[in-house]
């Protein structure tokens, strides 16, 4: 991009200077530089995309690991969630 920059002041002071410059030399290099500024975008989009699977991927792993400790809690256990469970007494409400 730098390179595109420079070539443009250099163009830009030889139509100042020439009066028989071809204007199309700087339509030309107005496409180089959309060119060049779709290749940066497309790169930042790209990498962009990878940031968002790489997280997606550590997002997934934590929850493997948060179900993997979970269910070595004794409470989590198949045992434990297969009992029958008795409902609490109901407390009276007068005092």
């Amino acid at each position: 991009m730098e390179d595109l920059i420079a070539q443009f002041g250099f163009l830009s002071n030889q139509a100042l200077q020439d009066k028989s410059f071809d204007p199309a030399t700087i339509e030309d290099l107005m496409k180089l530089f959309e060119i060049e500024a779709y290749k940066s975008w497309a790169a930042v989009e790209l990498e962009q995309q990878q940031e968002v699977e790489a997280a997606e991927v550590a997002m997934q792993e934590k929850l493997r690991t948060t179900w993997t400790q979970l269910w070595r809690v004794p409470w989590m256990s198949s045992d434990v969630l297969k009992r029958k469970w008795k409902p609490c007494p109901k407390l009276s409400t007068t005092a």
